[in-house]
This record gives C-alpha cells, structure tokens and sequence, in this order.
C-alpha cells in the first residue's frame, strides 16, 4: 500500500560536499545518458544537495528529482531544501517503483539530466569505471547492465533485453503535466525511454569533485 501521508521538507544539517560526478559536457550529442554519480552513502538528504548544485547550469535550476527507491534509506523525502549561491530552494523528489535501476533523472526548465548512480560500497576501480562510461557519447549500456557489470567485474552488451527499461521517458507524469510529487510512490504509470543515441561519438568528459 502507497504511504500517502505528508512529509516533512528535508534539509541536510552536514557541510555540503563536492559531488563524485562524471559528466558528459555536448548537450547537443543525442546521448543514452548524461553521466555518472558516485555518492559517498545514501542518505538523500545529505548527497542530493550537492549533485543538484553541480547540475544546475546544464538546463538552469534543477526543480525535480526522479530515482527509485531501491537501496536509498527509509526516509524519502518529497521535498528537499537546498542552499546556493542564489539562495534557498526546495526541490521535488519523485520515488519511482518502475525507474530502471541506478537511474537518476533530473528536471530543469529547458531540460533534463539523466545519470547512473553508483552503490556508495563500491570498490573505486569499478566506481570510476562505471562513472566514465556512463559520461561517453557513445555509451550503449543501460543503467541496469551498468549496475550488473559492477557487480560481476565484466563489460555489459551494448544493448539490453527488451525487459529491461531504457533510460529515457516517452510519458512521465512531468510530461503528462502533473509533478513527480503527485505521481505517488509504487504506481506504474511511466516509462523512461531516453530516443535513440548517435553512434560514433567520443566526447571530453568532466569530472567534478573527487
């Protein structure tokens, strides 16, 4: 059963560190995804602040947060306040039963982040691994597979099973004009279909925070 219940706005009360985030800087590349992120554990409210600071001149201010609740602490809040240089913000955090595993997706005004997020208990080999290849143009592999091939030390196919959900959305309830909040927890109304990437691409990746 969906807890319906109001949550308190979240604020992290521990100094803001820089994120471990690989980022593939050509917004105009069309790209499965946008990059990767490491996080040092998987307290929202304490890690979130910081990749949201470190994203926000991709498409402006981020406004929304959409991941699966798999693996993030208990809390999960609906709303997270951020402290910047322009100031205090709160942003939406959407908890999604049907996002791919380890994807992360963030909504601006003009566009949208999508990033592979890595177990915080991951040897940093693999971590970095994961991070750079998640960050390349040319990726083919899906957060699913990149999550798998961490664990079993061995590169994924490009292309994932027809079962496995793609990274980008055709319908979200963002698209359908209502908020990630409104959407609740556990329903299967969306699916993350990113439109096919172009091949041959190898892109500078940027890396922020070590």
């Amino acid at each position: 059963m969906t807890d319906t219940a109001e949550r308190p706005t979240a604020t992290s009360l521990a100094p803001r560190s820089r994120p471990r985030l690989r980022l593939q800087p050509d917004l105009s590349a069309p790209t499965l995804l946008d990059g990767g992120w490491w996080p040092r554990s998987m307290d929202p409210a304490a890690e979130l602040p910081g990749l949201i600071l470190a994203i926000d001149e991709r498409h402006g201010p981020v406004s929304r947060i959409m991941l699966g609740g798999a693996g993030w602490d208990a809390s999960r809040p609906r709303r997270l306040r951020v402290d910047g240089p322009a100031g205090s913000r709160v942003i939406r955090l959407g908890w999604f039963e049907t996002m791919p595993a380890g994807l992360l997706t963030a909504l601006a005004r003009t566009g949208r982040t999508d990033l592979l997020t890595i177990p915080p208990d991951t040897p940093e080999p693999a971590a970095r691994a994961a991070m750079e290849q998640a960050a390349q143009a040319g990726n083919r592999t899906h957060t699913p597979a990149l999550l798998a091939a961490i664990t079993t030390g061995g590169p994924q196919a490009g292309t994932t099973p027809d079962s496995i959900q793609s990274s980008r959305h055709v319908t979200s309830p963002v698209a359908a004009g209502r908020g990630a909040d409104d959407a609740g927890e556990g329903r299967d109304e969306a699916a993350w279909v990113r439109p096919a990437a172009g091949v041959g691409h190898v892109a500078r990746v940027v890396t922020v925070g070590e």
